[in-house]
């Protein structure tokens, strides 16, 4: 039973044709694509689409996949697929891909009725919330001086206009170099995300205002601009459907999973010595 995490391996093991696939990089007249990449860290993007992703991530997953290429290429030119170590590990691979097709076969063959999810979603309708969020930008300085003069730089503006020198403040002063690069951009969050004093600024101002004193926090002086807003709501069955019936159909998966697994043993002739 242990090996049935294998079906993880298996839900990706799909291999895919995508004409559109991007070039994203050229390793020894080799050409590396979009869809490559994203397939080779869909495990570890659980779910994110790779060409969504911000440009330094991609980036950063781009050089890491070309690291492993060159490794691999490196292999192949010492003749390694001849090494008999390689002979017993294809084995143990081609045994573990057995079970992963045995697995998902099991898992695709399980049917959940709409009623049981929309049933499922009635029970905890109070988890499929989306928590009241602010889309904001910050500007991260060390001093509480030079906070202020940004704030005064800032505050005869209003819409593009402040927009624009926001951003433009953002990239030539903020030490967050996270968000410096992208105009200061957090993007949204509620009211968990962040430290209680940059959320009680940022939840406190209007659409399209500033903070109007330096914000302090163990990371500095924050100057933040507050974009946009959305209430709490209630997310629609509609919107989780797919995940709830995920879930659902994966616990029917184990529970059959165990029963054969029983069974088997039940059948066998085992002797322990």
């Amino acid at each position: 039973m242990k090996k049935i995490s294998l079906v993880a391996a298996s839900l990706i093991a799909g291999i895919s044709f995508n004409l559109n696939a991007a070039t994203v990089a050229v390793l020894n007249g080799k050409n590396i694509s979009d869809t490559e990449v994203g397939e080779f860290f869909a495990p570890m993007l659980r779910g994110q689409n790779f060409t969504n992703l911000p440009q330094d991530q991609k980036k950063a997953l781009i050089q890491q996949y070309i690291a492993q290429e060159l490794v691999l290429q490196d292999a192949k030119k010492q003749n390694l697929e001849k090494d008999p170590l390689y002979a017993k590990e294809l084995e143990k691979a081609k045994e573990g891909i057995l079970l992963a097709v045995y697995q998902e076969k099991i898992l695709n063959s399980v049917k959940v009725d709409e009623s049981k999810v929309k049933a499922f979603y009635e029970q905890n309708k109070d988890k499929y919330v989306q928590q009241a969020r602010v889309q904001a930008r910050h500007i991260l300085v060390s001093s509480e001086k030079e906070a202020t003069s940004i704030i005064n730089e800032l505050k005869n503006l209003k819409g593009e206009a402040l927009l624009k020198k926001f951003s433009s403040l953002a990239k030539e002063k903020s030490i967050d170099t996270g968000s410096a690069s992208q105009g200061g951009e957090l993007g949204w969050f509620d009211q968990s995300t962040m430290v209680k004093p940059f959320t009680d600024a940022a939840f406190s101002l209007k659409n399209g205002e500033i903070t109007k004193t330096p914000i302090k926090t163990n990371f500095g002086y924050h100057v933040i601009l507050k974009e946009n807003s959305q209430p709490k709501k209630q997310i629609s069955f509609n919107e989780v459907k797919q995940g709830i019936e995920n879930g659902l159909k994966f616990e029917e998966f184990k529970k059959i999973m165990a029963q054969k697994t029983q069974d088997l043993i039940n059948q066998a002739k085992v002797e322990y010595k």
